[in-house]
C-alpha cells in the first residue's frame, strides 16, 4: 500500500493543468539517478496540457478510469490496476474521464517535463485534431 499520509497535497499548476488536480510528491531525487513520484487525483474532465518527457513514464491508475492520448492518436482508456507506459519523448496528455475522478501514480524515471499547450475540448471529446 502506498502511504501518502502526512505528505502536503496542492492543488496543479494551472499553467500545466486543466480542471482541478490535486497533486502530492511522493518523491522527488536528482542527478544520475533521478526519478519523481507523484500521486495525482483529477475532477472528472481535469487533464494534464499535452507534454512529453525526457526519459520513461509510467502511469499507475489506483481509481477512476484514465483517459491517456498520445499525438495524433485517438484517446486511450485505462482503468484501475492498469499501468500505461509512456516512452521518453512521446508527446501526450493524461486526465480523469468527463463521468468520474481518476487517481494514478506517475513515475517520472530521469525524465524532465517540456510542458506544451493545453488540451482543446475536441481532441479532449476525440473528435478529431486541431493541428
Amino acid at each position: 500500500m502506498i502511504q501518502t499520509q502526512g505528505i502536503q497535497a496542492k492543488l496543479a499548476d494551472p499553467s500545466y493543468f486543466s480542471g482541478e488536480v490535486e497533486l502530492k510528491t511522493l518523491v522527488e531525487s536528482f542527478g544520475a539517478e533521478a526519478a519523481s513520484v507523484f500521486y495525482v487525483t483529477f475532477q472528472p474532465g481535469a487533464r494534464t496540457h499535452w507534454h512529453s518527457h525526457s526519459g520513461t513514464q509510467l502511469l499507475v491508475v489506483l481509481a477512476g478510469h484514465c483517459r491517456v492520448q498520445r499525438w495524433q492518436q485517438p484517446w486511450e482508456t485505462a482503468e484501475a490496476g492498469d499501468v500505461v507506459l509512456i516512452p521518453a519523448g512521446e508527446k501526450h496528455w493524461h486526465g480523469a474521464s468527463s463521468e468520474g475522478s481518476m487517481t494514478h501514480i506517475a513515475l517520472n524515471l530521469n525524465a524532465e517535463t517540456n510542458w506544451l499547450e493545453a488540451v482543446s475540448e475536441t481532441q479532449y471529446a476525440g473528435e478529431g485534431w486541431a493541428l
